[in-house]
């Protein structure tokens, strides 16, 4: 579905004020409900000894703002298949995240799922998006490049590509949802960014659930900011990473998804870097990973943190869509 600019900002409005409310709305009802179940979560022990004080917070609050988006793109007049592929590989990420989440506060698993059974789950889903992206969002095997560069033909490539990412980018929000209110502004950023590129590329119905990913977050962080009194959890961050994944991979936009996302990016390197480098010498190269906890073991304020990183998710949400321009 393709829109002109005018439509296209109503129906922009329309969709972040309508998941924007029932966010608000859900996040009213549902936190009490979290609260009386003792939904808690429990804190790293090993982290920053501030965050002790978290511990016992609501946790699995993704559900509100992953409702709100189903909600407020399904009361669209016509969601087209392209965008079903995008919310049913979400909302399936979701139910992974609510799985590991419910093991661990509900049924007292710190462990949550394992490792191995999450991975899976996330590597089938991962090729589930790439053939729903060529069979049902028609897209092609091709990479868009940026600067005028054309297209590359990834072949058979192109599946094991679009898994590693979706893997990548759902693991990177996991990863980045530390703090209060981190993960949520920056996917608002991200999906922002996203948007303007659907519309530049005429994909207008996945630029409106990207839009809905926006108004769904700003809603959930009405909660979420510090001090936060609910956590989305891995119901939300799996989630998240995965719309934005998968909004990127249908539209054909992966390479913007990289840029908008950077801090994301960033913050799974981060954890990747410090592994990698404590097994080969026995030394850490940041004091704690991820990098929002070397911040704050560095002396930064919690807000300080999110402040400065919200700042480069800005940034980089702007190089995004100026990417987006050249291709």
């Amino acid at each position: 579905m393709e829109l002109g600019g005018v439509v296209f900002l109503k129906e922009v409005l329309i969709t972040l004020g309508v998941a924007f409310g029932i966010a608000i709305g859900l996040g009213s009802v549902f936190i009490p409900v979290l609260k009386r179940l003792k939904f808690g979560q429990s804190v790293r022990s090993d982290g920053p000894q501030r965050h002790l004080t978290k511990s016992g917070t609501p946790t699995m609050g993704g559900l509100i703002f992953l409702a709100a988006i189903l909600i407020a793109t399904i009361l669209r007049s016509e969601v087209e298949p392209v965008v079903w592929v995008a919310l049913v590989i979400a909302m399936a990420h979701g139910i992974v995240g609510f799985a590991d989440d419910y093991l661990k506060v509900a049924l007292r698993r710190p462990l949550g799922l394992k490792a191995r059974s999450k991975l899976l789950a996330q590597l089938i889903l991962g090729l589930a998006l790439a053939f729903g992206a060529v069979a049902l969002g028609g897209r092609t095997t091709t990479i868009a490049l940026p600067f005028g560069l054309g297209e590359t033909q990834l072949g058979w490539f192109f599946y094991p590509f679009t898994i590693l990412l979706m893997m990548f980018i759902s693991n990177a929000v996991n990863l980045t949802d530390g703090l209060d209110g981190l993960a949520g502004g920056l996917a608002a950023l991200s999906a922002l960014s996203l948007a303007g590129a659907a519309w530049l590329a005429g994909q207008t119905g996945l630029g409106l659930l990207a839009i809905a990913v926006v108004g769904g977050c700003l809603g959930f962080l009405y909660y979420n900011k510090y001090p936060a009194r609910v956590f989305m959890g891995d119901t939300g961050s799996l989630a998240l990473g995965a719309a934005l994944g998968a909004i990127a991979v249908l539209m054909e936009r992966e390479i913007i998804l990289l840029v908008a996302g950077g801090v994301f990016v960033v913050e799974a390197l981060s954890v990747i870097l410090q592994v990698l480098f404590f097994r080969l010498t026995g030394k850490r190269i940041f004091r704690m990973s991820p990098l929002h906890h070397h911040f704050e073991l560095v002396g930064w304020r919690e807000t300080k943190v999110v402040r400065v990183f919200w700042m480069w998710g800005l940034a980089l949400a702007v190089a995004g869509l100026w990417v987006a321009q050249t291709m």
